[in-house]
Parts: C-alpha cells; sequence; structure tokens
C-alpha cells in the first residue's frame, strides 16, 4: 500500500500538512517500507485573497497523491484534514522515524 508523508529531511515525519512542498511516497508491505517516488505539490498554507478556504490547492494535492492509502504528517488542521477524506485519503498525525511509523499505521488501514 502507498502511503505519502511530510517530511523536512526523509527521516522523520516533522512537517504540518499545509507547510509540505512535496510528499514522499512510501510502499508498505509486510515488514518492510520502501521510499518509491516523491511528489512536489504547491504549499497549502499561502494567503490568497480570492480563494480563503485554498480547496483548489487541496483537490491539486490529492490529484498528485493518487494511489496512496493515506498521508501522514506532523499536524493538520480540522479543514484540510476533513477535504483531504472527503477527496478519498485518509489523514494520520504523527511523529518520530518514518518507516517504524508507517509499519505501525500500516497495521490498522
Amino acid at each position: 500500500m502507498l502511503i505519502a508523508v511530510a517530511s523536512k529531511d526523509g527521516k522523520e515525519i516533522n512537517q504540518h500538512f499545509g507547510h509540505a512542498e512535496r510528499f514522499l511516497i512510501y510502499d508498505v508491505e509486510g515488514d518492510e517500507a520502501l521510499l518509491v517516488d516523491e511528489k512536489k505539490v504547491e504549499r497549502y498554507c499561502s494567503y490568497d485573497a480570492d480563494h480563503p478556504l485554498r480547496a483548489h490547492i487541496l483537490k491539486a494535492i490529492a490529484e498528485a497523491l493518487d494511489g496512496c492509502r493515506a498521508v501522514v504528517c506532523a499536524q493538520i488542521g480540522q479543514s484540510p484534514q476533513m477535504e483531504m477524506e472527503r477527496l478519498g485519503l485518509d489523514t494520520f498525525v504523527a511523529d518520530g522515524a518514518i518507516k517504524p511509523t508507517l509499519l505501525e499505521l500500516a497495521k490498522v488501514l
């Protein structure tokens, strides 16, 4: 299963969803979590007076992460979380090393 991760350094889950300009895509199967891709996205937390909810950015992020079962980040606001889930992506807040966290998460997905 594919899981997207917001990470500043590629080692830890340590980035807020809205600050991410890329998501690392991991394929998690059994006891392995392998980095298979990186998706660059427009940063959600950006001011846009014409589009204060920035739904168009959330839609573009969901499209970029097509095929992923979930998104894991250090923090996410309630509105973007609800919209991502409406668009078909489960969201999880976590911190710590990416691979062990994804292996644990995969057990409940």
